[in-house]
């Protein structure tokens, strides 16, 4: 198996993100949807004419050209990155310096940034994500449909949280908008947010 399609181990214990997010939404999160994406992608691959490439360029490549490829590929990306999006003891609103003045200089600040990101999470109908991403040198929050994400629109995704239903429906049922406050208020991880802003920039 190519490592582009490995499933990662979780950086924590399942049980880590209570209450905000459930053992048994991890287990079958994790172990379950994310390892399909993972069994079925690296079938698609093979040949593909992409197998060579790192993830990202395949995600970026199968868009609008390989469907069954695209979405899985693109799943897994989104998922690798999701699960270090998040830690115990996360969330609050003490970013770093350089990742805030960006907030403050592009989103209007952070409660801005904060009510703009939930309300594109709750406003994306059916399954999808929603993203703060850099484009064009600036942040911008947006969000998508199934298994897209801002690589595909010409942006880099720096932060994104789950609205498919599988991300919540076990521990808030149909209550999208309290998984998304829950989330971002107590399991976001700046520190790799942070990360990601650098690597955009770079």
């Amino acid at each position: 198996m190519s490592t582009k399609f490995t499933l990662p181990p979780l950086p924590y214990a399942y049980d880590a993100l209570g209450p905000y997010m459930s053992a048994e939404t991890l287990e079958y999160h994790h172990d379950k949807h994310h390892q399909a994406y993972v069994t079925n992608g690296e079938k698609l691959l093979e040949g593909s004419g992409l197998e060579i490439l790192p993830l990202e360029d395949i995600v970026k490549e199968s868009y609008g050209k390989n469907a069954g490829l695209f979405n899985n590929a693109g799943q897994h990306y989104n998922h690798v990155h999701f699960w270090n999006w998040m830690k115990p003891n996360g969330g609050g609103n003490k970013l770093p310096g350089k990742l805030q003045a960006a907030i403050d200089s592009d989103l209007g600040g952070f409660d801005k940034f904060r009510a703009d990101f939930i309300a594109a999470g709750t406003t994306q109908f059916g399954s999808g994500w929603a993203w703060l991403s850099l484009k064009n040198g600036k942040l911008e929050v947006s969000k998508t449909p199934n298994g897209e994400s801002p690589l595909v629109h010409g942006g880099k995704p720096i932060l994104g949280v789950d609205v498919w239903e599988h991300s919540y429906y076990i521990d808030y049922r149909n209550a999208r908008p309290k998984y998304l406050e829950a989330w971002f208020d107590n399991l976001v991880n700046w520190d790799h947010v942070e990360l990601m802003f650098e690597e955009a920039k770079a």
